[in-house]
């Protein structure tokens, strides 16, 4: 059957090609935790798991046991582990599945615990550390009793420590400073308990690409430990933004700012500037052109009459609305891609559809493709794009993008 024209295009191609420079930037100090959680930020679970497995990853990071059970499912190899924890009846799954699990709380390790001394099995575990983002992770205060839970008469076994550091995109580093410092003290805490983990990981894509894996590679090997990094958008071939101290800088007229300009660039890690040439968007989210009408000037388009033509135009009804994950917000601030040219949206976007003004494109008609996110005849929207224009970011710009909105390996 015909599907609705509404769809995603992922370049497994790129992706592979993304997580092998990244693995470059990592090389050889540190190993790489391919982020696949979320269905893979939006671009599908079963096109990227298994790209990346391809690729050479080693570790696939997911968010949930659901997550977990499917990659493992697609993934038979490669480290599944789930970041979010295991909630209480989802220990077998994790026994079953042979998933590593994030715990941080004494119930998730009672939960671990009693299913793997039910099945006979050791369970690994990655406890998270909280080094100030106070989101999820034990507290320094309270490692000491969640450690004591890994004796050698117990199913659990410490096979990571991690911590999450939230502000690796601010180029004074003040904030991750101290995190690491944090970590630091937890790890010493840990062979302190007799304890040898096998990994340390800290970071995701920001991190790897400000050329930050061999200090933690060292942090590391200090107790005994390999590092990881776990990178996810950089996957998908889009580079977080920076503090704008990384930021390349723009030209100035003045000789002062130019050396000021100059000295700010220069702050730019080269592995950076690298990723920024290096990484291929992995996504392309199209549609097509439903119908193409004529109306007169004083026309109204779309609920609530937000647009009225000024003029005679033409317009074209596209098959994507925010059923799909198109951002309402968008409707009259905001244009699409048709053939190779920016298209106005006319009016609210609604459910199923949109309105795009092509008075100035010759020849649209039904059938020809639209572009929302990604590249056509030489002009690009972005999810930067989409996020400026939505007061969002790119992570949820693509998590958004509906279950409806088939998936299409290119």
């Amino acid at each position: 059957m015909t599907t609705h024209p509404c769809w995603v295009e992922i370049r497994t191609r790129s992706l592979e090609d993304n997580f092998r420079f990244l693995l470059s930037l990592a090389a050889p100090h540190a190993e790489l935790m391919a982020v696949v959680k979320a269905n893979a930020y939006g671009h599908s679970l079963e096109l990227c798991a298994p790209a990346v497995a391809r690729a050479g990853a080693k570790w696939l990071g997911v968010a949930t046991v659901e997550e977990g059970v499917a990659a493992r499912a697609l993934c038979p190899e490669p480290g599944v582990l789930v970041m979010c924890g295991a909630f209480p009846g989802q220990g077998a799954a994790v026994v079953e599945h042979r998933l590593s699990a994030v715990a941080w709380q004494p119930w998730q390790l009672d939960e671990l615990e009693g299913t793997a001394r039910m099945a006979g099995k050791t369970v690994p575990v990655h406890v998270e550390i909280d080094t100030g983002m106070s989101r999820q992770g034990v507290s320094l205060d309270e490692l000491g009793s969640l450690l004591a839970r890994f004796h050698p008469g117990s199913p659990l076994r410490l096979e990571g420590v991690m911590t999450h550091l939230f502000a690796a995109d601010e180029a004074d580093g003040r904030v991750t400073e101290a995190q690491l410092a944090l970590l630091e003290e937890a790890t010493g805490k840990v062979t302190d308990a007799g304890l040898n983990p096998e990994w340390l990981h800290a970071g995701s894509s920001p991190t790897l690409v400000a050329g930050e894996a061999e200090r933690i590679a060292a942090l590391a090997a200090r107790h005994g430990m390999k590092a990881m990094l776990r990178p996810g958008l950089a996957l998908y071939g889009v580079i977080p933004q920076f503090d704008p101290q990384f930021e390349p800088s723009k030209p100035s007229k003045s000789s002062e700012s130019s050396k000021s300009s100059k000295s700010s660039k220069s702050q730019e890690p080269a592995s950076l500037t690298a990723a920024r040439a290096r990484l291929q968007p992995v996504l392309t989210w199209k549609t097509r052109v439903a119908g193409v009408r004529t109306v007169p000037a004083g026309a109204v388009v779309g609920y609530n009459g937000t647009f009225v033509a000024t003029e005679p135009m033409r317009l074209a009804l596209v098959a994507a609305g925010y059923a799909d994950g198109f951002d309402r917000r968008l409707g009259n601030h905001f244009s699409l891609l048709v053939r190779g040219q920016r298209a106005p949206l006319a009016g609210r976007i609604s459910m199923d559809s949109a309105v795009v003004d092509v008075t100035e494109i010759p020849g649209v008609e039904p059938g020809d493709e639209v572009v929302i996110l990604g590249e056509q005849g030489g002009e690009c929207i972005t999810a930067f794009d989409h996020a400026e224009a939505t007061g969002t970011i790119p992570w949820e710009v693509f998590t958004r993008i509906g279950p409806r909105v088939l998936r299409v390996a290119v």
